[in-house]
């Protein structure tokens, strides 16, 4: 059943009367003193103009404040999810600690304890655009981390000229052992989709295994007490590469990654370092890379053997 308001009673009609009444005077008496006595009526308009004034402002000023906070947590929240996303781009490995970081810094390592080989036992040459250390069984497609064409670009949220020897040593491996030229910029970004790369810390070990398998080579590990100089020489005799993960020493102070890619008649090896060419022109002692080695034991470090299937 439909309910009708209660109609106003004589009283309250009377009292709403006189005070529309009283509304519409005071409204009129208003226009007729703007004309008649405008000094009057600026008196009596001013505090309301000014109190309307006031109240805009003070609105206006909540609203820039409102607007202020909200962009700032806008922006707070975006840098929040961009940093959560790269921090789950690569889910660390729980079977892989990283007890160490690959890091190219400022801190000067030890000197080789051999100057410059000989240009006949090897060079850095140029051609196409492209440079090539000589010498061993095969030449090396070199890349360096540090050099200005390289350094800047990314690795995920790193930087290739300081986290990136993993990328540009398998870049190497790549480029010289395979038909396919990949450049660190490129093999940056295909360790980053693959889950290789490490934020702030280089890259997981598994890099070495998993790039060797995306490229059809062939990954075999040498446990750090079998790596002898005969075998050593044998393996690069045939025109394989090792890669060795190098803990504190004369090629790093932290972690690094570098190639084995040939030896010489006198036993010495070469080596090819992503992040100088001066330790990549001279000769070395198997031994002190064999002390030299990183500690870890996991994802079949820290000596791998890599070549085409044929071998």
């Amino acid at each position: 059943m439909k309910k009708f308001k209660k109609p106003l009673s004589l009283k309250g009609s009377i009292l709403l009367a006189l005070v529309l009444a009283l509304v519409c005077v005071g409204i009129v008496e208003l226009i007729v003193c703007s004309y008649q006595a405008p000094e009057l009526y600026e008196k009596i308009i001013s505090p309301v103009r000014t109190g309307v004034h006031q109240l805009v402002q003070a609105s206006q000023t909540t609203w820039d404040r409102w607007s202020a906070g909200a962009q700032n947590s806008v922006h707070f929240a975006a840098n929040q999810l961009k940093e959560t996303l790269q921090a789950l781009q690569t889910p660390p490995d729980p079977d892989e600690a990283l007890d160490e970081v690959q890091l190219v810094d400022n801190e000067a390592v030890a000197p080789p304890p051999r100057s410059r080989a000989s240009f006949m036992i090897t060079s850095l040459a140029a051609r196409n655009g492209c440079e090539y250390l000589t010498g061993g069984t095969r030449e090396i497609t070199y890349y360096n981390q540090t050099a200005e064409r390289w350094a800047d670009e990314p690795y995920g949220s790193d930087r290739i000229g300081g986290y990136g020897c993993g990328p540009t040593a398998m870049a190497m491996v790549i480029s010289s052992l395979t038909d396919t030229t990949v450049d660190p910029i490129q093999m940056a970004q295909h360790c980053v989709d693959h889950g290789y790369w490490a934020r702030k810390h280089g890259s997981y070990r598994t890099i070495v295994s998993g790039v060797a398998e995306d490229f059809g080579l062939t990954c075999t590990s040498l446990p750090p007490d079998q790596a002898d100089e005969e075998t050593v020489s044998r393996y690069l005799s045939n025109g394989q590469l090792i890669v060795a993960l190098m803990g504190p020493g004369h090629f790093t102070n932290r972690g690094h990654f570098i190639l084995l890619r040939g030896v010489t008649l006198d036993g010495s090896i070469l080596v090819a370092d992503p992040a100088s060419p001066e330790r990549s022109l001279t000769t070395w002692d198997l031994e002190l890379i064999v002390d030299e080695l990183s500690s870890s034991r996991d994802s079949g470090g820290p000596l791998w053997v890599l070549s085409q299937d044929f071998f």
